[in-house]
């Protein structure tokens, strides 16, 4: 893959009612994918932005999500149903971002994503 990582992607959800432009902490060398009732139903692999590294360009669509305990914020087009990023729990300063949803990413492209164990959160117990 020979896309420039090191400034802003765009991030879009399939009717284009949401549009995010995101500065990723390390590209696609982040990408991971979760277990957690919500991440293994949706599927999609995530990689990493700081807090402050998400700008809404257009979201007039964008709706959040939560559940559980309440920590992680779910951010999806509530128009296509695409979901675009999220508050991670793990770590609440980062955000994970559908790797899919990165224009001119392919997520097939990717191999080996790490899962990470969401079904035995810390926070859970």
């Amino acid at each position: 893959m020979t896309q420039d990582f090191s400034t802003p992607v765009t991030v879009t959800c399939h009717c284009g009612g949401v549009e995010l432009n995101v500065q990723l902490l390390d590209g696609l060398n982040t990408a991971r994918r979760c277990d957690c009732s919500l991440c293994r139903r949706r599927g999609a692999i995530m990689v990493t932005a700081a807090l402050g590294g998400i700008e809404v360009v257009r979201g007039e669509s964008l709706s959040l999500y939560q559940f559980g305990t309440m920590t992680a914020k779910h951010y999806f087009c509530s128009i296509c149903g695409i979901y675009t990023h999220h508050q991670r729990r793990s770590n609440p300063q980062q955000y994970g971002v559908n790797a899919g949803a990165i224009v001119g990413v392919n997520p097939s492209d990717l191999s080996d994503v790490p899962w990470m164990d969401g079904v035995h959160h810390p926070a859970d117990r």
